[in-house]
C-alpha cells in the first residue's frame, strides 16, 4: 500500500514499511528537534480545503514565524490512503525523528492511542477527539455546536422555502455536534422548519456528497450546511452548477466548513458574477495548532491536558459572508446569548 510523505519541498511516494524500518521507529524516542512536527493526515490532504488544510496553515505559519524549515528537523506532513495506513505512517514519522506528532481528526485516535504508548519521549496530539490520558498526548475539541448554532440561524434567516440541508461526513459524536447545533440554531428562528440530515459515509467521497446535495436541492432545500471535510467540494460543485443556469435572485446557497470557503462559492449568474457561500462555521484548527507547537517549544506543552475551543476564546466562528444584514443582526444576538450563557446549545 502506497502512502503520501512530504520530505523537505518534495513529494515522495513511500512503499509499505519494511520491517527494517520499524526497528529503527523503534529507536526513534530521541528525536532531533524538541520542536520538529509531523502533522497525520488522511486521503484528503493538506488542501481539503477543510480542518486539516487548516491545521497545514496554522503549522506552516508558525514555522514561518520561527524560522523553522519543511523537512527533516522541521516539519512535515504524512498523507494516509487509507485508515490503515496511521499507525504506519506515525512509525514513520519517529523514524525520521519528529518530535511532535498531530493527529488530524478523531479517526486517527486509535493510532495515536498506540503510538503515545509506545514513544514516551515523543509528544502527541489529537485534533477533534479526546485520547487516553498520557503525560505526552494531548486532546484539542471544540465547541462546533456553537459555530453551527449560528449557521442553523443564518440558514433559517435566508430560506425561501423553509426547508434546508445538513450534510456529514462520517456519522460520529464529533459531526453530530454540527447536525445538531445547526437544526438547533435553525428552530430558534422558526420551529416549523424542515431540515434533511445525511451522511456520505466518509470524509473523502466529493462524488457522493454531490449527489446528496443534488437530491436535497431538488427536493426543495435552498441552503446546505455541509460538514464532510473534503467530500464537502462536491455540494459546492453541484450548488455552481445549478446557480450558473439562473438568476442570481434564485440562486441556492452552501455553509461552509472549518475554514472561509467564501471562495468556493464564487459562480456566474446569467446575469452577472455572484457568491453562494452564505457563511462559514469556521473552527481554529490552525490556532490549536499553533497554540500546541508554541507550548511545546517552551517546554510547556500540555500533556495529560483536554484543551477546549469555542466562541467564547474564539476558537470557533461564522463569517459575515453573504449573509443580510437582518441574518447578521440576528447571529450576532444569538452569539452574545451564547457567550452569555443564556442559551445552551445541544451536542446530540
Amino acid at each position: 500500500m502506497n502512502r503520501k510523505v512530504v520530505l523537505g519541498t518534495g513529494v515522495v511516494v513511500v512503499a509499505a514499511v519494511t520491517i527494517g524500518v520499524y526497528a529503527s521507529a523503534n529507536k526513534g524516542d530521541a528525536a532531533t528537534s524538541k520542536t520538529s512536527v509531523a502533522l497525520i493526515t488522511d486521503a484528503a490532504g493538506i488542501d481539503d480545503k477543510s480542518f486539516q488544510q487548516s491545521a497545514w496553515q496554522g503549522l506552516t505559519s508558525w514555522a514561518k514565524a520561527n524560522d523553522m524549515k519543511q523537512g527533516k528537523g522541521g516539519y512535515t506532513y504524512f498523507q494516509a490512503k487509507t485508515s490503515a495506513d496511521f499507525e504506519t505512517n506515525i512509525n514513520q514519522a519517529v523514524a525520521n525523528g519528529y518530535q511532535n506528532i498531530y493527529g488530524i481528526g478523531f479517526p486517527k485516535t486509535p493510532a495515536i492511542n498506540a503510538a503515545a504508548k509506545k514513544y514516551p519521549k515523543n509528544n502527541f496530539m489529537i485534533i477533534d477527539d479526546i485520547a487516553k490520558k498520557r503525560q505526552n498526548v494531548v486532546s484539542v475539541t471544540f465547541h462546533t455546536e456553537q459555530s453551527s448554532y449560528l449557521a442553523g440561524v443564518a440558514a433559517a434567516k435566508t430560506t425561501k422555502t423553509n426547508q434546508l440541508g445538513f450534510i456529514g461526513g462520517m456519522e460520529s459524536a464529533v459531526v453530530k455536534t454540527f447536525e445538531t447545533g445547526f437544526v438547533a440554531g435553525a428552530k430558534s428562528v422558526n420551529p416549523n422548519i424542515k431540515v434533511d440530515v445525511q451522511y456520505v459515509g466518509d470524509f473523502a467521497d466529493a462524488g457522493k456528497a454531490k449527489t446528496i446535495a443534488a437530491s436535497m436541492y431538488q427536493n426543495g432545500s435552498d441552503v446546505l450546511y455541509q460538514a464532510a471535510g473534503g467530500a464537502g467540494a462536491g455540494v459546492f460543485t453541484e450548488a455552481k452548477d445549478l446557480n450558473e443556469k439562473q438568476t442570481k435572485a434564485h440562486k441556492v446557497w452552501v455553509v461552509g466548513v472549518d475554514v472561509d470557503q467564501a471562495a468556493d462559492g464564487v459562480y456566474q449568474a446569467t446575469d452577472g458574477k455572484s457568491n453562494f457561500t452564505l457563511t462559514s462555521a469556521t473552527k481554529g484548527v490552525g490556532t490549536a495548532v499553533k497554540d500546541v507547537t508554541e507550548r511545546a517549544a517552551t517546554d510547556k506543552f500540555p500533556g495529560g491536558q483536554h484543551l477546549v475551543y469555542g466562541l467564547k476564546n474564539k476558537g470557533v466562528a461564522v463569517t459575515r459572508g453573504q449573509m443580510s444584514a437582518g441574518a447578521w443582526q440576528a447571529v450576532q444576538k444569538a452569539q452574545k446569548a451564547i457567550v452569555a450563557g443564556d442559551v445552551k446549545v445541544p451536542t446530540k
